[in-house]
């Protein structure tokens, strides 16, 4: 089934707008699924029901996990007939996401644009929307979906249990089976809101921490090669010309980049950046920057953004090695550690931290340092 445009607000068929779902034992995809739906504003007031009786969820306006079909036309956001197999690249070629749809991923597949523009109070056309859709179902939705639908995250034995998932922690909040006084309608409520705080936090942080990060990420890759030049940095519009000057200082080999801190979320940006060719790929393998305590910090750039490995980690013979071996070793008075995969290190000021990855550097073989 090809992806039609997100569906228009239709008139509520009574006074108050319903939202429908069923009844019984309930799980996070629709808890979530009826908290997006709320979010919009033709279904803010919307009344839950909870049934699965045709004739009651034939006067919902819009229907979501029960009911035996998918059709937005109708607002039919069903996922358990066998006829339905589609994952968010059936519905939106040019994705990559194949992972069968829940309740959850239907209602974000036909209303996250427009749920995301209303959270950030943006247009829909603004171009962070497209991005935080993606981010925003790659890192929260699909997982619900692939749980609900019972896809296993690997193949073969996973090597420990996650038990404190969202989804997880959803279901524990259905009445245990000795309790036979609580309704599951009292306790739906919660688990919408449970569901429905994990999924605006993911929105406020990619619209508003993560989605700024990727400006300065690349304020700051251009500034590595800067040294002392303001003019060939005036295209920066750097705010800060005290901070400029000093990310412009670092290294002329450009291999060496330098934060204002190592709290903004760089990584991400980084990988996709060097994809897009808008970063050179391969040519930066440290950062340095200050941590809260004040000491400064040498960083190896990962070989992906999830990945433990490093492009070039830290001299091997001062790895794990500490106070005052590590300063007589290094030839560097102030270093403070090196990390044991040699992932990261510290020292006592900037100039030691870049000394640190200089050595580095040095010490890889000619044919590396292309």
């Amino acid at each position: 089934m090809v992806q039609t445009p997100e569906p228009a607000a239709k008139k509520p068929k009574g006074d108050i707008p319903k939202i429908g779902t069923h009844n019984g034992t309930f799980h996070c995809d629709e808890a979530l699924a009826c908290f997006q739906l709320k979010l919009l504003p033709e279904y803010h007031n919307a009344e839950i029901v909870r049934s699965r009786d045709e004739s009651v969820l034939s006067t919902c306006d819009v229907v979501v996990d029960v009911g035996g079909k998918h059709d937005p036309e109708s607002l039919r956001f069903d996922h358990h007939q066998k006829s339905f197999t589609a994952g968010l690249s059936t519905l939106r070629p040019g994705k990559k996401w194949t992972t069968r749809l829940s309740s959850a991923g239907l209602v974000f597949n036909h209303f996250g644009h427009r749920i995301i523009s209303q959270v950030l109070d943006c247009p829909v056309e603004d171009p962070r929307v497209e991005i935080i859709f993606d981010k925003v179902y790659e890192n929260l939705i699909e997982e619900i979906d692939a749980m609900d639908n019972g896809v296993d995250i690997c193949e073969g034995t996973p090597r420990y249990r996650i038990t404190t998932n969202l989804s997880s922690r959803v279901r524990r909040l259905n009445p245990p089976w000795t309790d036979k006084d609580t309704n599951t309608d009292d306790v739906f409520p919660k688990a919408m809101q449970m569901t429905g705080e994990e999924f605006l936090d993911r929105i406020h942080y990619y619209g508003e921490l993560w989605w700024p990060a990727r400006e300065m990420l690349l304020k700051v890759v251009e500034a590595r090669f800067q040294v002392g030049s303001f003019q060939a940095m005036s295209s920066l519009r750097l705010e800060n010309w005290s901070y400029s000057k000093r990310l412009s200082q670092v290294d002329k080999s450009g291999k060496i980049m330098e934060m204002s801190s190592g709290g903004f979320p760089w990584k991400e940006h980084f990988f996709d950046l060097e994809e897009q060719g808008i970063i050179p790929k391969n040519e930066l393998f440290f950062v340095i920057f200050t941590d809260t305590a004040g000491m400064w910090r040498v960083q190896a750039i990962p070989v992906s953004a999830d990945s433990y490995s490093s492009r070039l980690p830290l001299l091997a013979e001062w790895r794990g090695v500490f106070n005052p071996e590590l300063e007589e070793k290094s030839g560097l008075p102030g270093i403070k550690f090196v990390h044991a995969t040699g992932f990261i290190g510290g020292h006592e000021t900037r100039e030691g931290a870049i000394a640190m990855a200089k050595k580095t550097l040095a010490s890889q073989p000619e044919t590396d340092k292309k």
